[in-house]
Order: structure tokens, then sequence, then C-alpha cells
């Protein structure tokens, strides 16, 4: 790998965590395609962005396509999320919630684990959510679908055990972008922290990896009390 230059595919990077990751490959010195609903602005040699959303009948041909133009794919990261607080009259938002954060990712890994399987080498990472371990009355589609992503994640971890292809979740608590909603948002990190974080698990490639540790143990303690009354 170091006698090449390394290629991997942002899902969800036109802002946020997943605009400044892609950042920092691109800096050391990897080729990226970025796949988003919006442009990601940013306009080098070695990046390539593709407009679209996971949820397209598309995107499954848009992202085989990013692949085949890079040649290869050494990592992959799912950083598209959305969440919004719950609305009675309008369930169909916490539906697509649901298709975003999970359907996505599935969608995404259906189409990029066979090119890793078939050279034995390749890198998943997932962003999930310490709230993962929440019933949540006010965001049930964003707790929800982050729980049936780490699930889904740490089983599939185990199912590619053996072929050469790592898969990480990444649990996250409040990151300071526009996703960390509320009036409330304790132990908030920074992206650049963020991203070190991630830059770590390219390097060690860890089955799972929750920050703030403070707050992943807060939420652990909590999640067996923290239910609907």
């Amino acid at each position: 790998m170091a006698d090449r230059m390394r290629c991997a595919v942002l899902i969800g990077n036109s802002d946020g965590i997943g605009l400044a990751f892609t950042r920092r490959l691109l800096a050391d010195g990897w080729r990226v395609a970025g796949l988003s609903r919006r442009d990601s602005g940013i306009n080098v040699p070695t990046y390539t962005h593709h407009t679209v959303d996971v949820t397209a009948p598309d995107y499954p041909e848009v992202l085989s396509k990013a692949i085949d133009e890079l040649g290869r794919i050494d990592l992959c990261v799912y950083a598209a999320g959305i969440g919004e607080p719950v609305d009675l009259a309008d369930l169909d938002a916490q539906a697509r919630t649901f298709e975003v954060n999970l359907m996505g990712a599935v969608r995404t890994v259906t189409t990029v684990v066979p090119h890793m399987v078939a050279v034995g080498d390749g890198h998943i990472i997932g962003l999930s959510s310490l709230a993962d371990r929440l019933v949540s009355a006010e965001a049930p589609g964003y707790a929800g679908s982050k729980a049936g992503l780490s699930s889904y994640l740490m089983g599939l971890s185990a199912a590619l055990r053996g072929q050469g292809v790592s898969v990480t979740t990444v649990r996250f608590g409040f990151v300071d972008t526009k996703m960390a909603k509320g009036p409330v948002r304790p132990l908030m990190i920074p992206v650049d922290r963020a991203v070190e974080i991630l830059a770590r698990c390219v390097r060690n490639r860890p089955v799972s990896i929750s920050r703030p540790r403070r707050m992943a143990l807060l939420t652990s303690a909590l999640a067996p009390f923290i239910r609907p009354r």
C-alpha cells in the first residue's frame, strides 16, 4: 500500500465531520471520491465529487461509478446522517431518518464490500452515535436508526473477519456541527478532535470506538433507566 496512492470514498461530505475528514485525507495524500446531496466545494486534482442522495434509486450505481473511477477502494466512510425532533403530524420525517442513517449505510455496504473482499483488503467506517443506547421520545428516529446502524456494523465486522476487511463503528456524542441540536450539549467535542479520532481509526482499525469517554460511560449507565413512562 505504501507504493501507491490510497483511495477512499466519503459518503455525506458536504459539511461537518465528513467534509473535515475529506480534507484531512487529501492532506495525507489520499485520492478521495465524495458523495453527498450538495457539492463539497473542494477543488483539487486528487478529489472527485458526485452529487447524489443516499436514498435515490441510482445511488448504488453512482457509488459504483465513483469506485471504478478510483480504480479500487481502500477506505469507505459513511458520514451521512440526519435527525429531527419528532412531529406526530409528520412521521414521514422519522421514516426518512431511518432511510438515510441506516438504509443508506446498508446500501453503501452492499456496493462496497464485494470490491474489498475481491482484493482481500479494505476498511469501512460508519459514524454512529452514543444515542444508540437510548430510547428517545424527542427523536425516536435518530436514536432508533443509530441503534440499528451500530448493531449492523458490529455484526458485519464479525461476518467479515478473515476476509481482510475491517469495519469500525464510531459512536460520537455531541460534535460541534449543525447536527448538535438542543439547548444542552454536554461534553461537546470540536470537529478537529473528531477528525483526529477518525484518523486513528484508519491507522488502527478498531471494531468500535466511543467518544468522549465520559459521555459513553454516562449513556451506558443511564440506558437501563431511560424508558418511556
